[in-house]
């Protein structure tokens, strides 16, 4: 297995999203890496990278999770999103300097053969406040390539300065 560097956006502030667009289409799997924070809007911890394929914002996204906050644990899902919640990150209320983030595998992503299939890996902890959370989901519309992938908060809110997005390309012969 190998990893190739695609595309790195930082945020400069008051960006709502991200976009990675005209994505290769010679890998076998995508990674998205996500450090960052929101620069508005009142939580601590609790929000999350959302995730779009091909700019379809419609209820084609299903998900499920899995985590804990050193106090115990969770586990919820859903049917009918927008988008796809992804990894943790920090809220705008988090003691400053503190981001959160993980990690996205987007399998098969080229694959016409089948849905588009996540998983995540990630957390945030704010001092002692915070949790590690396991995510996996499906786009459900239909069987195109991903050619396009879109990066919001899932609260609507905006990125902080420094949050990074890199999006690597994996082969697997």
């Amino acid at each position: 297995m190998s990893m190739f560097p695609i595309a790195t956006i930082t945020a400069s502030g008051s960006t709502s999203s991200v976009t990675f667009s005209s994505i290769p289409q010679t890998f076998t799997h995508l990674q998205l890496r996500v450090f960052a924070r929101e620069s508005s809007g009142t939580q601590t911890v609790g929000d999350y990278a959302a995730i779009q394929f091909n700019n379809d914002g419609t209820a084609n996204y299903t998900w499920h999770q899995l985590g804990g906050d050193g106090g115990g644990a969770f586990s919820s899902g859903s049917t009918g999103y927008g988008a796809l919640p992804t990894v943790s990150i920090a809220g705008n209320n988090a003691t400053s300097g503190v981001y959160g983030g993980g990690i996205i595998d987007i399998l098969d992503y080229t694959n016409t053969n089948k849905y588009k299939t996540i998983r995540s890996l990630g957390g945030v902890d704010n001092n002692g406040s915070g949790y590690a959370i396991l995510k996996s989901g499906v786009y459900l519309s239909n069987t195109n390539a991903i050619t396009i992938i879109n990066v919001a908060t899932g609260g609507g809110q905006t990125f902080s300065s420094n949050s990074t997005f890199q999006l690597y390309g994996i082969t697997t012969a």
